[in-house]
């Protein structure tokens, strides 16, 4: 009976395969698999990709990828190099965020802020020719502009541009205006989403061209953007990057435009200024009396217009 019972567990050991365990690459052999697979199937003809660093963990090998657009790209292959994952999704992360939206929903649209401080961060990431950019921009800047210096509001971009060459430079322009003249920025954006005509709005919130070209100029060599734009080769996905906020993005996970951070929090909420100021103000250990304001609670139109609302609230959509 006992050697029936070792020859059946032999048998069940080979047919679930557990007598011989997936081999482990070491190090050096996972970093070459992985350059390989990623040049011959990943990357562009002429481009080349390098592991720089490579580590063990939870069960995986996780790997900096240097692919030439000037920040390493984390992804990940199994110890036994025949999984590769370009991409970790954080779980954690993402159950925060449907459960802020959930929250939102539930709540007529307005979302609540966990965070809370003396003076709130309210940093709102757009492509600046997203229609649905253009919306949320149309329905905080009343809010902004009740909420003034108590509030540390700031305009961020998306590092990817979707919308080609205009939409870069008019990027590089906002980023420089907010940058640089912060007190024309305002009256800048509140022109451009209404007409997307840049050179107008320059004389309509005097903005001073000369110090905006050489704020452009430097930005753009300091960050390679026009350069990278000209150099598909250079691009992580069919859309060429824009990374003056590329830390913030990474930081905070943005996937699209719009997308909105308070005291470091994403929140979802609808673009009407009057849910907007009720989300920003819950960010307040101590609200001020703005936030008493009564603002419009009908959801802006989106893309270039100078028809403020499209309706009742609602969440819109995303450019991603």
């Amino acid at each position: 009976m006992k050697k029936l019972l070792l020859i059946s567990l032999a048998m069940v050991l080979v047919l679930t395969g557990c007598s011989a365990r997936p081999k482990t690459l070491k190090p050096d052999e996972a970093k070459e698999k992985a350059e390989t697979f990623i040049n011959a199937v990943l990357m562009a003809p002429g481009s080349q990709a390098i592991v720089k660093e490579i580590e063990k963990m939870d069960g995986f090998y996780k790997m900096q990828v240097d692919v030439g657009s000037g920040e390493p790209i984390e992804s990940y292959l199994s110890l036994d190099g025949k999984l590769f994952f370009p991409q970790a999704l954080d779980i954690d992360a993402i159950n925060e965020q449907l459960a802020a939206a959930t929250s939102s929903n539930e709540n007529g649209g307005i979302a609540t802020v966990e965070q809370k401080s003396d003076k709130p961060t309210v940093d709102l990431f757009v492509m600046s020719y997203c229609p649905y950019g253009l919306q949320m921009e149309r329905g905080i800047l009343p809010v902004v502009e009740k909420l003034g210096d108590k509030i540390d509001f700031k305009v961020r971009f998306c590092d990817y541009a979707m919308h080609d060459k205009p939409e870069i430079e008019e990027n590089l322009t906002q980023y420089c205006i907010q940058k640089e003249q912060p007190d024309k920025f305002l009256s800048y954006l509140n022109c451009f989403i209404k007409s997307g005509d840049a050179a107008s709005c320059y004389k309509e919130a005097k903005i001073d061209e000369q110090a905006l070209g050489t704020c452009t100029s430097s930005v753009d060599k300091q960050y390679n953007i026009m350069s990278s734009f000209n150099d598909k080769n250079s691009w992580n996905s069919q859309f060429p990057p824009f990374n003056v906020d590329k830390a913030d993005n990474d930081k905070y996970n943005i996937q699209g435009s719009p997308t909105l951070i308070i005291n470091g929090q994403e929140v979802s909420s609808n673009r009407d200024s009057a849910s907007l100021l009720k989300t920003i103000c819950s960010a307040f250990n101590n609200a001020p009396e703005e936030c008493s304001a009564q603002l419009s609670s009908s959801a802006p139109a989106a893309g270039f217009t100078a028809d403020n609302s499209s309706g009742s609230g609602s969440s819109g959509g995303n450019c991603q």
